[in-house]
Formats: structure tokens, sequence, C-alpha cells
């Protein structure tokens, strides 16, 4: 059957709701589903007792606290009970038909890595796990209100046990360029990657960036975003699901033909992506600021203070 493992933030908030759903889908996926919880954070403990999930408390951290992706990687790994291990993010609810999908591409492939897109929606409350129809309506939502994010976005890792042994370099999650490195590192293992987003509605829930105190540009631009891009081998070690070599549709597994041209244009965008949050973040930093501090003493008579013109200007970029 199947091991998911993930690590979650403190279960406070916001993010204690959005967690626990993703956890509990996990749980309901197949009575022998195993879920492993790394992490010592507030709430793990109690909400690993509470959903009978595997809790391992201690991860291996960066000198910045960040955790290892490679300890939990080798520890799923060495205490899993079955051979196949998934990691997600733990904002992702998963359904029935990631169950499925996983079933057909572990059919027809022994050596695998699959993955896809996800779809993002407004989540403020716990899911009523409750309703038998709580999947069918969570799926409508995700169909008719969320956003299926593009390919550069990836949130689940399904994949044979043995696959990537001890091949995982000291990256950290809560950054960027891990997640594309695993795709570039099981397509250089010779491992058939699945691009599931035609048949599976993975469902993320929407979160700010507060665990960053420079929100969405500090976890895309820091100093361990820039060292896992270094650890991983830069640019070139790095894929996007459009690079999948599958595609699973509703008629089963099919041969990506834009495979081949995936990496230039992924690359493209990427490095445009980049440019542009930089670009602002200078405008920023050299214009809009300056301006701040220069208007201050004229805007606060006026109100225009808290939620103004200032929250503006702390907004963190967009990129995605």
């Amino acid at each position: 059957m199947l091991t998911l493992f993930t690590t979650a933030k403190p279960f406070v908030g916001h993010s204690a709701i959005i967690q626990r759903n993703a956890l509990k889908s996990w749980t309901l996926l197949h009575p022998n589903v195993e879920v492993i919880l790394f992490g010592d954070d507030l709430g793990a403990a109690e909400t690993a007792r509470e959903l009978k999930l595997r809790h391992e408390p201690f991860v291996r951290r960066s000198e910045h606290g960040s955790k290892r992706l490679d300890y939990m990687f080798s520890t799923a790994r060495a205490i899993a009970h079955h051979d196949i291990l998934c990691y997600v993010n733990c904002d992702i609810i998963l359904m029935d038909d990631f169950l499925r999908a996983l079933k057909q591409v572990r059919g027809q492939h022994s050596k695998f890595l699959m993955v896809g897109r996800r779809w993002d929606i407004e989540m403020p409350e716990p899911v009523d796990f409750l309703q038998a129809s709580w999947r069918s309506r969570l799926q409508g939502v995700a169909l008719m209100r969320g956003v299926q994010r593009s390919e550069e976005w990836i949130d689940y890792f399904a994949f044979s046990k043995t696959l990537y042994g001890s091949s995982v370099p000291p990256l950290v999650v809560g950054r960027v360029h891990w997640d594309d490195w695993l795709l570039w590192k099981a397509m250089q293992l010779k491992a058939t990657v699945v691009d599931a987003s035609d048949t599976v509605i993975a469902v993320h829930q929407n979160h700010d960036y507060g665990y960053h105190p420079n929100g969405k540009h500090g976890v895309w631009e820091d100093l361990e975003s820039r060292r896992n891009l270094e650890l991983g081998g830069g640019y070139g070690h790095l894929r996007s699901i459009r690079s999948a070599s599958f595609r699973l549709k509703p008629t089963g597994l099919r041969r990506n033909p834009f495979a081949a041209f995936a990496y230039p244009w992924w690359t493209a965008r990427r490095l445009g992506t980049l440019c542009f949050t930089r670009t602002e973040a200078a405008v920023q930093t050299h214009v809009w600021h300056p301006l701040l501090n220069a208007t201050r003493h004229l805007r606060h008579p006026l109100g225009l203070r808290q939620g103004g013109f200032e929250d503006l200007g702390r907004r963190p970029p967009s990129v995605g």
C-alpha cells in the first residue's frame, strides 16, 4: 500500500485548520495507509495522537533552523511499512482519485515518480468529514471556484520506495528549488515521471507566508533558497511537471509529446519571474520606501497609515 510523510507548521490558527484537514483526508484514503508526521512543532504531537498518525518529532535542520528534506526522505525510507512513499505538503487535501491514479501508475511501472498540479481554494473552516459527500463537494468547489496552478507548483511526490536512495542533498523545505530538483533527479535516475494533473484534483488550501519575516518574496529569494539552488546543482538540475515523460489521462497513460521542449520553456519562464521579482523588490527598496518616508508627515494627519500606502509598500511581490 502507501506511506505518506510530511512536516507541518505550528498547529495554530488557520494553519491548524488547513493542516488538520489535509492530514485527516490522507487517513481516509484507505484503512492501510500510513501517515508519518515529522517535527516537534506546537500541536504536532497532539494532532498525531488524535488522528492516529506516526509521529517522528526529531528532524535534522539547517544552521538557520529549517527542516531538511534529506533527513525526512531517508528516515521515511527506513521506517515506512509500505513500498510506495509519498511526500506531500501539509496543506494539500487528497482524495480517492489520487489513490486510483497511483494504483494505475504502479501497475505499469515499478520505478516511477507521480506528481501533479494543484488546485488553489480558500478554506477558512474545517472540512466536515462526517458528510458522505465531502469529497464530491470539495472537488466541485475546486473545479468551479478554484485555480489550477501552473506546472512549477509541485506539492505531492509519490514514488517507488527505493527511487532516491541516499541521493537527496541537504535541501530545506519551506523554501524553493527542492521540489523541482526532485523531478530532475527522478529523470536522471531513469524513472518514469508521470503527470497526473488531468486525473487528480489535489486541493491546496490557500495560506499566507507569515512564517517568513519577508513573506513570499523571502521564501523565494532568501539565503536558504539560494543555498537550495546551489546544493541542487543550479538551474540545470531543476525541472517542472511539464517535463514529465508521461501524462495520466482518463483513458490511461500517454507519452508526453512536449517533454523534450519543456526545459528551455521552463528555464525562460523561471528566469523571467525571478528578474521581475528582483526588479519589483529594488523598486520598493529604492523608490517606494523612500517616498513613504518622505511623505509620512503629510499622510499621518490624514489617516493614511495602517491599511493604506505603507501596507502596500510592505506587500510581498507576487511570484505565481
